[in-house]
């Protein structure tokens, strides 16, 4: 069990450089993926599925939707869509690719060894995650959603303001080469 901890976590710390030295978003995004799954393999390890469950869900699934909403507001036209399609080539996908099928490999080491949670963990109730999260610890759930909703929002007018700077350039163009067409 302590191997798989360790693999999980060099495989954390690897995909989680492999997102700050990323120049490309959608690269980025890819390793951050990679990062929490294994941050979610770690929670596992620790005895504790229920927060790995909730790290697969809430922070791979639900913010990862979020961030591919915000690069997609900033998709501006068909020189973006060229330039994704090549930066989404098969090579783009060899290192998260990797790193995803060592954590697979071992959820298949921890399954087929049969492994149980350890034996000194608590086994916690939602219930319980529940009422933590919105009675204790409200203030630092809610401070969390107005940091997403504003980040969300921030995207929204970086996109638009950018977009509309290129449309304006693009119908500028479009005249000057009208004009010398003359």
């Amino acid at each position: 069990m302590n191997a798989v901890f360790y693999i999980a976590a060099a495989v954390a710390v690897i995909s989680t450089v492999m997102v700050i030295t990323r120049l490309n978003a959608i690269h980025a995004l890819l390793y951050l993926i990679v990062s929490l799954l294994a941050v979610a393999v770690i929670f596992f390890t620790l005895g504790a599925p229920f927060a790995a469950a909730l790290e697969v869900i809430t922070y791979a699934g639900a913010i990862m939707v979020l961030f591919v909403f915000a690069i997609m507001l900033l998709n501006l036209g068909p020189r973006s869509v060229a330039q994704e399609s090549q930066w989404l080539s098969r090579k783009t996908w060899i290192g998260p690719a990797l790193l995803a099928l060592v954590l697979i490999g071992e959820l298949a080491f921890m399954i087929a060894r049969g492994s149980n949670l350890s034996p000194a963990a608590d086994v916690v109730e939602p219930k319980q995650v529940g009422v933590a999260l919105f009675g204790r610890y409200l203030l630092g759930v809610e401070l969390a959603s107005l940091l997403l909703l504003a980040g969300m929002v921030g995207a929204y007018h970086l996109g638009r303001e950018w977009g509309v700077r290129e449309r304006v350039s693009a119908r500028t163009q479009e005249r000057k080469s009208a004009r010398s067409g003359e």
